[in-house]
């Protein structure tokens, strides 16, 4: 498992290090070379405006990989808020759970499309869309979390010492929290990017000039009916191996953070 997670994270390093590595490959057009089959010169191809495939889906998992950053980190700071207002218990923490259970109730892929939607597309408009529709369930984990630790002995003796509520959060429930909050990160991570490139495919996403994977297939349904299936095939196989990638990893830490998961 441990061999696994490490060549997941390499993977992941690489991709998000690639864009830099590139540069204009796979970005600029190249008229002469359209629509050629895989080859030794391009391992995965070119598209229609003879951009080399592999270089391009490389920048697209990149571009992924920023989007799907922001979104998840946006989601766990929510979650995170949302569980901390829990904390004051009474008509707080029945406030925050009909809220969490109000956005668990909605259909994911519908609130996912209506505020992408309401927001103009764009990519500011997927981060927060993806962001505020994937809180929930972690909100609902570390919810979980909280309480655990609120009923524990230091906690108690913390406040009979006279230490503030802000100080006990500070010291001793957010320690234990963000273990949980990393994990949740992680695991939301390829939510995150499946749901860009989903966004961008029905055309509620990213911008179609920029190097999406989700525009690369759209692209590609023109083409596939003419026999050029490495438009397709290719990008989202890598894709693929993006987002099995962040749940190998997601998983291993999970079972570090984890002691009955990592006897098991």
């Amino acid at each position: 498992m441990a061999s696994a997670a490490l060549l997941s994270a390499i993977l992941i390093a690489t991709v998000a290090l690639s864009s830099w590595g590139l540069g204009e490959a796979g970005i600029r057009a190249d008229f002469a070379a359209r629509l050629l089959q895989p080859s030794a010169a391009h391992l995965f191809g070119t598209d229609q405006m003879g951009r080399d495939l592999l270089a391009r889906s490389m920048h697209g998992l990149a571009l992924s990989l920023q989007v799907g950053a922001l979104a998840a980190g946006l989601s766990v700071v929510i979650a995170l808020g949302v569980t901390f207002v829990s904390g004051f218990g009474g008509i707080a923490d029945s406030l925050a759970r009909f809220v969490t259970d109000l956005m668990l109730a909605m259909p994911h892929l519908m609130l996912l499309l209506l505020l992408s939607f309401m927001l103009g597309g764009g990519t500011a408009a997927v981060i927060f869309a993806v962001a505020v529709s994937h809180w929930p369930r972690l909100a609902r984990v570390l919810r979980g979390e909280l309480l655990q630790v609120q009923s524990a002995s230091f906690i108690e003796t913390s406040r009979a010492l006279g230490r503030s509520r802000w100080f006990t959060i500070r010291h001793h429930i957010l320690p234990h929290l963000l273990p949980q909050a990393m994990v949740g990160f992680l695991l939301m991570f390829p939510h995150a990017i499946l749901h860009e490139a989903a966004l961008t495919f029905l055309g509620f996403g990213l911008e179609p000039s920029r190097p999406a994977i989700g525009v690369m297939l759209s692209d590609a349904m023109r083409h596939i009916g003419a026999g050029r299936w490495w438009l397709a095939v290719f990008p989202g196989a890598m894709l693929l191996v993006l987002v099995l990638s962040f749940e190998v990893l997601g998983s291993s830490l999970r079972r570090l953070a984890s002691p009955t998961e990592a006897r098991t």
